[in-house]
């Protein structure tokens, strides 16, 4: 069954630290305590795994609190979210907040179906991570950089690319990105399944997807992805995303690979 206590913990940095050794290739965590009214709710976040399974991250950072109103409305704790689209519940496949432009998303699912028909991977192979997409938007996004600096006066709008890659995480990198954007956050908001004992919230990363015949298989839904969202003292909001590599972003109602 989909998570039973999806929801998200709201609070202010306390702190964060990370596994005290890490072997890369094997299992490895961020980990993040938020103050709270009610104490402090604790978070693992998985960026490091064998390589059977692999992990991605990816952060969105042009969104500002305009743009999270819902959530941003609730006070500081723990709150159970409905897995719907106006809850303020995240689904990494279908929430507007998250989307690329058109153009990058549907480049990614045509090149992950291509792969898909010519390499015919076995089921649960770690086939979902950065794609040619990526790739692409990437180049695209330095060349923009560099017209960017050679054009006089107001940089153009139209140059602007909205895409927001999937990068390839060994641990510490997925971990750099978001430490300085918690750190300096003045409200925290992650995103994922409440503890049923205590005060925590696990399973922040992607929530669909997972293969059939995968022991998480069942767990697969829509709109009941974890995250973590950083709100800035200034109004800008990050998003910081995680997913292993065997879950794919083709999903269908239920949240299970297409």
């Amino acid at each position: 069954m989909p998570l039973p206590r999806y929801g998200v913990a709201i609070g202010t940095f306390h702190s964060f630290f990370r596994d005290p050794s890490h072997e890369f290739g094997e299992w490895y965590h961020g980990h993040i305590e938020l103050s709270t009214p009610a104490g402090i709710y604790e978070a693992a976040l998985d960026v490091d795994a064998p390589s059977s399974v692999g992990v991605s991250y990816r952060l969105v950072d042009d969104l500002t609190v305009v743009d999270i109103a819902t959530i941003r409305a609730l006070p500081d704790g723990f709150h159970q979210l409905a897995s719907t689209p106006t809850s303020g519940a995240l689904d990494y496949v279908r929430s507007p907040l998250l989307q690329n432009r058109l153009l990058w998303e549907l480049l990614g699912r045509v090149t992950t179906k291509a792969y898909q028909l010519a390499m015919r991977p076995p089921p649960g192979a770690p086939v979902f991570g950065p794609d040619a997409s990526d790739s692409v938007a990437e180049a695209l996004a330095s060349l923009r950089e560099r017209l960017g600096h050679m054009i006089p006066g107001p940089r153009l709008p139209h140059l602007r690319i909205r895409h927001f890659p999937w990068v390839s995480s060994a641990g510490d990198n997925a971990l750099d990105v978001i430490e300085p954007l918690l750190r300096s956050a003045a409200r925290i908001y992650v995103f994922g399944q409440g503890f049923q004992t205590g005060r925590g919230v696990h399973d922040v990363h992607l929530n669909q997807g997972d293969p059939a015949g995968s022991q998480w298989y069942p767990t697969n839904g829509i709109w009941q992805d974890g995250a973590v969202m950083a709100e800035q003292p200034d109004g800008r909001v990050a998003i910081w995303q995680i997913k292993f590599n065997t879950q794919s972003l083709l999903t269908d109602d239920a949240g299970h690979p297409r």
